[in-house]
């Protein structure tokens, strides 16, 4: 029997089939398809930042603004009349050096919440990793934080204070700021898509959570053996380990390694949930 070739009949070999399966576990999160769509990731940052700051009276002055105000704020009526102590900083800086990663930290939750219904026109349209537009709003106000402490730096410097040894680990304090809002940030933006509160009830959560963190008042507060339990408050350790990075004093140790180990946990559940919805977006948003 001969064998006809393909170019001799006329008949083009069929195209080659790919079986697209879904992924779970770990590998789900696909991390090197997030690295592949980077530079996506950076447009879609520089387009936050310009659309934060577009058609503002004051622009950037306002990642001045907010944290200097509330220092105001917190100074009359937590350090001047409920006395409340500072560990032996003054209160106005004391006040400023949670209110710069809070501030942050509020403001990269708010936007990575409800980051997916922003895109949505382009989300039912072209497939890119879904999980890169909560990223961009986790990583676009890090440009209102350098603001703000370039003002914390000044405030350091007119009460003096001059940082120790312990300010080699403000990055690694910053890194888990931001993965505190990226682990937090991306299960309610998941969620934000299917369930439309989420946007009313965020707002009123923020700010139970900053007086259930160390912000106008100081961690020592705590009974010794509930400062662990205290540090399941993810902000809590980084608060803390803020002050001490800044002005020295007691490291804040089983607060912030317990947080540490609570934004690990979230972030990997985070991802995969994330991921697991990530094809309905499309369908729901």
């Amino acid at each position: 029997m001969s064998v006809v070739s393909a170019a001799q009949t006329g008949i083009q070999p069929s195209p080659e089939v790919r079986v697209i399966e879904p992924r779970s576990g770990w590998i789900a999160i696909g991390w090197r398809e997030l690295w592949e769509y980077r530079e996506l990731l950076g447009f879609l940052v520089w387009r936050d930042i310009k659309v934060r700051y577009k058609q503002t009276l004051l622009g950037a002055g306002w990642a001045i603004i907010q944290p200097l105000m509330t220092m105001v704020v917190f100074t009359i009526f937590f350090g001047h009349l409920a006395k409340i102590p500072s560990d032996g900083l003054p209160y106005p800086v004391f006040s400023l050096m949670a209110l710069v990663p809070w501030t942050y930290f509020a403001s990269a939750l708010a936007g990575c919440s409800t980051s997916l219904s922003g895109y949505q026109h382009i989300i039912s349209k072209v497939y890119f990793p879904r999980l890169i537009i909560p990223m961009a709003a986790v990583i676009a106000p890090l440009v209102d934080f350098a603001i703000g402490f370039v003002i914390l730096v000044g405030f350091l410097a007119w009460y003096r204070i001059v940082p120790g040894p312990s300010i080699v680990w403000l990055p690694a304090l910053m890194l888990l700021a931001l993965a505190t809002a990226a682990s937090v940030g991306v299960w309610l933006a998941a969620l934000n898509v299917r369930y439309r509160d989420v946007r009313y009830v965020l707002p009123f959560v923020i700010q139970l959570w900053m007086f259930a963190t160390p912000v106008a008042y100081p961690a020592s507060l705590v009974p010794g053996r509930w400062r662990a339990v205290y540090g399941l408050n993810p902000m809590a350790g980084v608060i803390e380990g803020f002050r001490w990075a800044l002005a020295g004093g007691h490291a804040p140790g089983a607060i912030t390694l317990v947080s540490a180990a609570v934004v690990a946990v979230l972030m990997v559940g985070g991802a995969i949930y994330f991921r697991k919805l990530e094809g309905t977006f499309a369908d729901v948003i």
